[in-house]
This record gives structure tokens, sequence and C-alpha cells, in this order.
């Protein structure tokens, strides 16, 4: 499971963000590129922008489920939508 205390510092503020446990994969960058890119100088995935839409967030919440080591984290910061 996703750290926030060890999320990368370029992640786009939000529910969803990548830490240090990333491997550097491609799979979030292949399910949801317009959410996560790759930081080329370290080598590691993080979050460029928060998903907007249901079809972004489909494929942000696909990315974080395919994750092969747990590396994408969400919060909840939307949980007052899940309480309503």
């Amino acid at each position: 499971m996703a750290d926030r205390e060890l999320k990368y510092i370029d992640n786009a503020e939000g529910e969803y963000y990548v830490d240090q446990e990333c491997i550097d994969c491609d799979l979030c960058r292949e399910v949801a590129p317009t959410i996560y890119q790759r930081n080329d100088n370290e080598g590691h995935s993080f979050v460029v922008k928060q998903p907007e839409g249901k079809g972004e967030e489909e494929m942000a919440k696909e990315a974080l489920d395919g994750c092969p080591v747990e590396a994408i984290g969400n919060d909840g910061l939307k949980l007052a939508q899940v309480l309503t």
C-alpha cells in the first residue's frame, strides 16, 4: 500500500500520488497517460495532474489497482462523495 509520507514531491496535489516504491514499470503511464508521467532524471512515475471526469478517474483507478508494487496511492480525499 502506498504511503503518503513517501510520495514523490513532483506529484500534483490531490488524492492520487506515486510513492518511492515505484519501480518504473510503465504500467500506469500506459493505462492512464494523461494522469501519470515519467521523471526521466530519477526513473519513476508521478501524477502529473489529478483525474478530471469519470473516464480519467476510471483510468487512474485501473492504474492504482494494477500497480505491481502498490506504489500508487489514493487517500480518498473525495471521501465526502462516498458518504453522500
